[in-house]
């Protein structure tokens, strides 16, 4: 991200949530971690943390780690 005084590899963004609670994800970010349309994002959330929406592809390995791998 051009001008960016953070520290390297951290960025913070906003979002509106809209009347139907959806969110749009800013044009850096997707374009940063590949979120394309159609795309399933995992959300996970703590009542102290908030929100955390892990990078594309982690509900896939979660679920391999839940259930052993690719052959099964």
């Amino acid at each position: 991200m051009k001008g960016s005084k953070g520290p390297k590899g951290k960025y913070a963004w906003t979002a509106v949530v809209g009347e139907k609670g959806q969110i749009v994800i800013p044009k850096q970010a997707r374009d940063l971690f590949g979120i394309e349309p159609g795309d399933t994002l995992l959300l996970l959330g703590d009542d102290k943390k908030g929100i955390a929406i892990p990078p594309k592809g982690a509900l896939e390995m979660f679920g391999k780690h839940i259930f052993g791998g690719e052959d099964q």
